[in-house]
């Protein structure tokens, strides 16, 4: 390459440096963030000799936003460097601490041009996959911020409506359940839930899309929200009341986008060609599996290798050696989605024979919980990485042959 480029972005501007294979500045450009800068970009490119054939790669902090979706639709190779490390390559220079937009560029454009080769570009992931990427993360995030408010509800109603928790304190019900919701936006307080009959309570019930045990869930709430209870003072608990309905009418737009976000993802998963083999693998459903592929792409060329992906997936070990000591910890800089998504994925997997005689095999080894499933990860990423790379579905025998062990004693 003999041109490179570095872009130091913010919300209104950006500033862009080009530096020659020398070092030597060839061109810089403050551009604003819309349609009329980015042709400005393209024009300050194509003059410094940025064709179809030879593209400028560029250099910049983030991985999302316009500038950077329309840089990676252009085909060039765009890296995007972690501030933290354009922070220490300023340093390599100078140590008055001087910072500016414009340095901030140059020094993008220099950390392509002398350690290209020591940075990833951006994944060429297909329309799809990034469709589906942002359904997916969008979702965990929905997710997430349910759970939240959930929490946020329990800790409230602990104060002054303990009864509720215990009635939704069930298998497969929680507060987060319809039937939950439905019952406390009616009665957020227990004075209130006293005075629920049975056949309100039906009603509720039915309200909420509950089609079995109706009844018998109806006589048991009743009885519940009748028995003795301790209450804060009148007009505190009905505050109280306001303050739980305020949350619940959080929680059911949270619970709603969740669900919503959770049928779109699995209608794009299912479209993209590496569904059958991701779906394949125990402990990986639908949703799992295109939080997964949204985390791995289908770009290829990405990992060099399996160790490469157990690394980014954070399943991988990291040795920390200086003399004498030697050390092995988790890795904790990692694709934290990835990682989430791992954790879900391998628990789910320890039903299956191979997922699960590894994992029992790693606990008898001396190592904790948290580790056997790290391990257990780290095993399933080598497969799924091979199983992509072939176009194969997932063979047990093939992923975890039977031990010599285990061999002789099928064999006496």
């Amino acid at each position: 390459m003999t041109v490179t480029c570095g872009i130091d972005w913010s919300e209104r501007h950006h500033d862009v440096a080009l530096v020659d294979e020398g070092g030597k500045l060839v061109a810089k450009r403050r551009i604003s963030d819309d349609a009329h800068g980015w042709r400005v970009l393209v024009e300050l490119l194509a003059e410094h000799g940025d064709r179809p054939d030879n593209l400028i790669p560029v250099a910049i902090e983030t991985g999302r936003g316009l500038l950077v979706s329309c840089l990676r639709a252009t085909g060039r190779k765009v890296y995007a460097i972690n501030p933290l490390a354009v922070a220490r390559y300023r340093e390599r220079h100078t140590v008055a601490r001087a910072k500016s937009d414009h340095a901030d560029a140059m020094t993008l454009a220099n950390i392509l041009r002398v350690d290209a080769d020591h940075h990833r570009p951006l994944p060429q992931d297909s329309e799809l996959v990034q469709a589906i990427a942002v359904l997916a993360r969008a979702q965990r995030d929905a997710v997430w911020s349910r759970q939240q408010l959930a929490n946020q509800l329990r800790s409230l109603l602990r104060e002054y409506f303990p009864a509720a928790l215990h009635a939704f304190h069930v298998k497969n019900i929680g507060l987060i359940s319809r039937e939950a919701r439905a019952v406390l936006q009616a009665a957020p307080t227990p004075t209130a839930a006293a005075k629920l009959t049975a056949r309100r309570l039906h009603a509720l019930l039915r309200a909420s899309g509950r089609q079995r045990n109706i009844a018998t869930w109806a006589n048991r709430l009743q009885a519940l929200f009748g028995e003795e209870h301790l209450h804060q003072l009148p007009l505190v608990e009905e505050a109280l009341g306001r303050q739980a309905q305020a949350l619940l009418l959080q929680l059911d737009a949270a619970c709603r986008a969740a669900d919503d976000l959770a049928d779109a993802t699995n209608e794009a998963f299912h479209q993209h060609p590496d569904a059958a083999v991701i779906t394949s693998f125990p402990g990986l459903a639908d949703l799992t599996g295109a939080r997964v592929l949204a985390e791995l792409g289908d770009d290829r060329s990405r990992f060099a290798d399996a160790r490469a992906l157990k690394a980014y997936a954070g399943a991988a070990p990291i040795t920390r050696a200086s003399g004498k000591s030697l050390a092995v910890h988790h890795r904790k800089v990692k694709n934290q989605r990835l990682a989430a998504a791992g954790y879900v994925w391998v628990f789910a997997a320890l039903r299956a024979p191979g997922p699960r005689e590894h994992y029992d095999r790693r606990r008898a080894e001396g190592d904790r919980h948290s580790s056997a499933l790290r391990n257990t990860f780290n095993r399933m990423l080598g497969c799924l990485f091979h199983c992509l790379q072939k176009s194969k579905t997932y063979d047990e025998l093939t992923a975890f042959p039977p031990r010599p062990s285990m061999r002789l004693n099928q064999a006496s």
